[in-house]
């Protein structure tokens, strides 16, 4: 039998809030951070498109179990739609398909705003992710094909006119799950008759994460590397890391490693589950826990009764499971 080969990089764990530049995609994103940190274990909670920028969450190692409850966390866009023209993307990259010399008022444009809060039916874009008959909507796309979508519901908490101009108007909204911000545009375009797409993008916050926690890719390249003290070496902290931009380049390419600086960049696992129940226990019933095994919750506060809570030790997560009749019983167990 042949060697069963060693788990590649190291099993460093949390949430990575990347302000995600425009021109990056979410899985090159990923990619990036993962080398950076030299990650066993990456994952994202919720795509960003290329020529959007903001919030992407980055969950490694252990976190990654926790990317459902952010992936259903509330979300705040700001974006502009630029009125006149209708594009196929909904977006800039796609070529206009329709256009008009109408132009809203902002009278007109926050006349709309009711009809887009709530709870509302939505289509999603022909170029999205929505798989149709087993593939990806903008797949078909791509290929000429225009697919009949389904509405689905989404829940809009708020949709605020920031800024108006003749040609464009500014938004913010807070959005549930599944909303997309470029069906919001051209929705709102064709309501109008003027048509509209989105000209910019950005996320500002994905619940529970705010723009507090954003880290940049220069911060963390800045973090890993270092700044080199040698008064004779004018090479840039971005040019070295572009120099070692794939792991085999890196190893080519002497850069100095701080792990420490750039691990402290990251948000604790815990924190995407500030929406669950936190139920505090023992090193002992932490044992049995990751064991698998259920334990009897004591305190007069504990819940008897919880579809899903959050178990820590010391502070630390534990594992995420139910509480029935007073024990909880582990469905997800975190390394110590």
């Amino acid at each position: 039998m042949g060697r069963r080969g060693k788990k590649k990089g190291r099993p460093i764990s949390g949430w990575l809030i990347l302000d995600k530049p425009v021109g990056m995609g979410s899985t090159e994103a990923v990619s990036k951070i993962k080398w950076l940190f030299q990650a066993e274990k990456a994952g994202h909670a919720g795509t960003l498109d290329p020529l959007a920028s903001g919030m992407l969450p980055i969950a490694l190692g252990e976190a990654t179990k926790t990317v459902p409850y952010v992936q259903d966390g509330a979300k705040i866009y700001r974006f502009t739609v630029a009125w006149g023209q209708e594009r196929s993307t909904d977006d800039l990259e796609g070529p206009v398909t329709k256009e008009s010399d109408l132009r809203p008022s902002e009278t007109e444009v926050g006349a709309l705003l009711p009809k887009y809060t709530g709870v509302i039916m939505q289509t999603p874009p022909q170029f999205s992710a929505i798989k149709i008959a087993g593939e990806r909507a903008y797949d078909l796309a791509r290929d000429g094909a225009t697919v009949d979508i389904p509405a689905r519901e989404i829940e809009i908490g708020r949709l605020d006119v920031v800024e108006h101009r003749a040609d464009h108007t500014v938004f913010e909204v807070e959005c549930g799950k599944g909303t997309y911000v470029r069906s919001l545009a051209r929705d709102m375009g064709r309501d109008m008759g003027c048509f509209g797409h989105i000209s910019e993008l950005r996320r500002v916050e994905v619940d529970p994460f705010t723009a507090e926690d954003f880290v940049t890719i220069a911060e963390l390249e800045a973090a890993r590397f270092g700044v080199r003290d040698d008064s004779t070496d004018t090479t840039d902290v971005t040019d070295t890391a572009e120099a070692a931009d794939t792991a085999e380049a890196a190893d080519k390419v002497e850069v100095p490693i701080d792990f420490d600086a750039i691990d402290a960049l990251l948000v604790d696992t815990s924190a995407a589950l500030d929406c669950l129940p936190q139920i505090a226990i023992s090193d002992d019933a932490a044992t049995k826990i990751r064991l698998g095994n259920p334990v009897i919750i004591r305190g007069r506060d504990a819940p008897v009764e919880a579809e899903e809570a959050c178990a820590t030790a010391r502070g630390k997560l534990v594992a995420i499971g139910a509480i029935e009749q007073g024990m909880f019983k582990p469905k997800r167990v975190f390394a110590g």
